[in-house]
């Protein structure tokens, strides 16, 4: 009997084999292997960087699609300049022209790197026609969407993953070792945050509202909840032996964004008439099953010097922050002083990261995109198991309408649904 393939063997030998960029050839038997195929929807900057290093991983890339024939005749021509002048064929013909897109069949994947808004809908769309999927952050933006992206993943079989690079920071993956070998004991806390001031990606040049811009007008709550608990969530064993159960949500005023605005905007301006439901802070105190407690906070316009993702957990034998960067373990650090994380890392570094550390070097939020983009082609490639699944993205993602909920009625509790049905008390890897 073949040995059952889990999220770890993934990301312990996933990227090292996705790094040649092959499928298996449809014939039995045949040892011949030929480059994944995929089209990517959205070729803005994200989009495009997601691209640049699926070709450096050897794939083909038959089509594009952006709304914006700009972005997507930039994007040929680095497909074009990669693929010695194979240029692929362009979809551009409105919001919904990634339809076309997905009727072809010479593409065996898609990444989505379009606005936040429409993640969900492209993503289902490409399942329902026969197509993996790499989703950028967040997944869905609406708790029908999350359920939405479950039913279809799980009636199509396709592959899909969320493509959360922060689940890739070395220390955060040293971090979930150390707690898989008890060295923290039972946790029982955990602390996380977005907290990256970014008020100049709402507005384009002409002072119109970007994508982001328009989320911050139409929604409230915690807007870009991925990258800080996805990583805190795989340490707790989220959706493989605990779930997240419920979460009550607070928030401060909005002052920042609209100081931003009558700084960069004449009074005259239209960026001066619109009104933002997003505060400039949101907190969300959530609860696991086995009672764990995560505090989360996101913060996009606060007036502060740039930071991003922050990551804390709290067990019985010890603790670690990334802010400090340092561990304190019982028994094995000094009296009460921390130790750099560092300390740790010749020990408990993730096998993922000894193999693919010099590769990962400059691929952007410094080398994370690098094994996100691998392990995916590599679960195409090998048809899976996906390293961030769709119960992973709908779980995580479901804080955006959930905070948003709990916000618009006096801060109450809400309820987090099992997007498992049940299978996160025996789910492994």
């Amino acid at each position: 009997m073949a040995k059952q393939v889990n999220r770890r063997d993934v990301l312990r030998l996933g990227a090292a084999a996705a790094a040649t960029g092959l499928r298996a050839s449809a014939s039995a038997g045949e040892k011949k292997q030929e480059p994944v195929r995929i089209g990517v929807v959205g070729v803005g900057g994200r989009g495009t960087g997601l691209l640049r290093l699926a070709l450096k991983a050897g794939v083909e890339v038959p089509a594009l699609c952006d709304i914006k024939e700009a972005h997507l005749n930039r994007a040929i021509g680095i497909v074009e300049k990669a693929r010695d002048g194979r240029k692929p064929e362009g979809y551009s013909k409105g919001p919904k022209d990634y339809l076309r897109l997905l009727q072809r069949d010479d593409l065996d994947a898609i990444i989505c790197g379009t606005g936040m808004q429409v993640h969900a809908e492209i993503s289902v769309a490409a399942m329902k026609a026969g197509k993996a999927v790499l989703s950028e952050v967040a997944a869905a933006m609406t708790l029908e969407e999350c359920w939405d992206l479950v039913r279809t993943q799980e009636e199509t079989g396709r592959l899909y993953m969320l493509a959360e690079n922060c689940c890739y920071l070395p220390h955060m993956m040293m971090l979930e070792n150390m707690i898989e070998k008890g060295l923290f004991g039972k946790i029982t806390y955990a602390e996380c945050g977005y907290v990256h001031e970014i008020r100049s990606l709402g507005f384009d040049g002409q002072g119109k509202l970007t994508w982001r811009g328009e989320m911050w007008r139409d929604y409230a709550g915690n807007l870009y909840p991925t990258h800080d608990l996805g990583p805190v969530a795989r340490c707790l064993g989220i959706n493989r032996g605990d779930r997240l159960v419920s979460l009550v949500a607070i928030q401060t005023r909005s002052d920042a964004i609209y100081d931003y605005v009558n700084k960069r905007f004449p009074a005259d301006h239209p960026a001066r008439k619109i009104r933002f439901k997003m505060a400039d802070s949101t907190s969300v105190l959530i609860r696991t099953a086995k009672d764990v407690l995560i505090d989360q906070r996101c913060d996009m316009c606060s007036a502060r010097p740039a930071f991003g993702a922050y990551h804390a957990v709290q067990g019985v034998k010890g603790c670690y922050d990334s802010r400090l960067k340092s561990i304190w373990i019982e028994g094995r650090s000094k009296g009460r002083k921390w130790d750099p994380q560092d300390t740790y890392a010749k020990e408990f570094e993730h096998p993922l990261w000894k193999s693919l550390a010099e590769k990962a070097k400059g691929s952007g939020h410094g080398g994370i995109d690098f094994p996100t983009v691998y392990s995916f082609l590599e679960a195409v490639r090998t048809g899976g198991p996906s390293p961030v699944d769709v119960y992973d993205a709908a779980a995580w993602s479901s804080i955006i309408a959930l905070s948003g909920k709990s916000l618009a009625e006096g801060g109450t509790v809400q309820e987090i649904p099992d997007f498992t049905k049940g299978k996160w008390e025996t789910r492994k890897g």
